[in-house]
This record gives C-alpha cells, structure tokens and sequence, in this order.
C-alpha cells in the first residue's frame, strides 16, 4: 500500500490582526491550508488581500495572532524567538520581490553567503553551489557582481540562494513581478521544476494567473480569508483560461 505523504506546511485557523483606532483588521482571518512534499502552490488575490501578511506567518517573520503554523512538525507558535530564528534560517527559503542581492558579492558569493550563515561552506558546500548555479544557466555568470547581470539572471540568483541550504520550504513573494514575460515563465517553471525534483513545499505569491501553468494548487484569498482553493491541472487549466 502506498504511503501516504505528510504535508510539510499545516495551518490551523491562522489569523493576524492588526489595531487601526478602534477598529480590529483582520488582515489574515483563519486560514487552513496543507501544502505537501514536491507541491508548489500559487497563492493569489488583489492588493490588499493578505497575501504577503500570510507568506511572512509561514517564513516565520510575523507572529500569528491566532492560530497555527506546522513546519515539518513543529509548532512555530511554541518556539521562542531565538529558536524559531534557527530553525527559519535551517528550514525556509525565502525569494523576494526585489531580491536582496548583496551587491559587493559575486553570484557565486551570494548564494555561498546562506551555506556560510548555516556552518555548511565547505568543499562539498561550494561544489553543490557551482553545480546549482550551472543547473540555473548562470555557470558564466558566477564571478559577476548582481550590477552586472540582469534581472531575470539576479532572480535566478535568488533562487539558487533560496535552495541551497536544503530547505524544506521554499516561499517567493511576486518572484517574476519586474520581468518581462518570457523571462517571468523561465523562472517560474525552474522553481517548480526544482521544488518538483526535491520534494519541497513551495508557494508562490503572484497577481500574474499566467504563472499559474506551472503550479499544481492554486489558494485563492481575499479580505484575509480563503476563498477557493483548485487542485488538478486540468482545474487549473480551466480556471485560468477563464480568468
């Protein structure tokens, strides 16, 4: 009989409220979601819809004011600050919008900077980044300052600094938003390819239902609530098509 998987991301009634005078916003309002190994989900809603607020719950970055996060089995709201700065260090990978690149470090330097913060730059460690940066079409690009590439390459950077300390949860928040179309696809489907092939639990925050085409879940919010989640690539593909 076959196993069945265990999600790697868990939610349980997940809330964050924020205080505006007298009034409560309930910018996240009680989110459930399950996200399995080798899943890439894109998270999507309007601006405002507490798509980011919900990514930085699961990074680890925000405290939830109600609720749960289950990261492999643990309970981030039993953590204490120190320890969950650890464990978001060891086990999340993170991919913003604008990147965050170093800019006084090579490509190659960059990506090493995540093996060095997790005591894992060393022989193996640098032949894993060379061999992650090739995998990523950047193998010419290694020695060159992120001024000196462009941005679908500095993306793919980012990628690669988000992958190689073996996470087991990769996030990206609007990954694809500065480029243009073709190099938005290029990137989106290496990350669900690598996501794919490593067993990680990915999602992607995206306003642009094109990228969709690559992920296998699709959670939609709005106003900080769960308001439909599609599964299945011909649902997907359906969905999108109407959209």
């Amino acid at each position: 009989m076959k196993k069945e998987k265990k999600p790697i991301i868990e939610t349980t009634n997940l809330s964050k409220i924020y205080q505006s005078g007298n009034l409560n916003v309930r910018a996240v309002d009680n989110a459930t979601i399950s996200i399995l190994p080798g899943e890439f989900v894109a998270l999507v809603g309007p601006s405002g819809s507490g798509k980011t607020t919900m990514l930085a719950m699961l990074a680890a970055l925000l405290t939830p004011s109600e609720g749960q996060v289950i990261i492999d089995g643990y309970d981030l709201s039993q953590m204490k600050e120190a320890k969950r700065v650890q464990f978001r260090r060891k086990n999340i990978g993170f991919t913003f919008q604008s990147n965050n690149l170093v800019p006084y470090l090579t490509v190659q330097e960059n990506v090493e900077m995540m093996l060095r913060i997790n005591n894992q730059l060393n022989t193996d460690g640098r032949k894993k980044v060379v061999n992650l940066l090739t995998r990523l079409g950047l193998d010419d690009r290694m020695r060159y300052l992120p001024s000196q590439i462009s941005g679908g390459q500095r993306q793919r950077v980012s990628i690669a600094r988000s992958l190689i300390h073996d996470p087991s949860v990769v996030l990206a928040d609007e990954p694809t938003a500065s480029l243009d179309t073709e190099r938005a696809y290029q990137v989106t489907k290496i990350y669900a390819d690598l996501i794919h092939e490593n067993g990680k639990a990915g999602i992607m925050v995206t306003h642009d239902l094109r990228m969709c085409k690559y992920v296998d879940k699709i959670i939609q919010i709005e106003d900080g609530i769960i308001s439909n989640i599609i599964e299945g690539r011909g649902t997907i593909d359906e969905f999108i098509s109407c959209a």
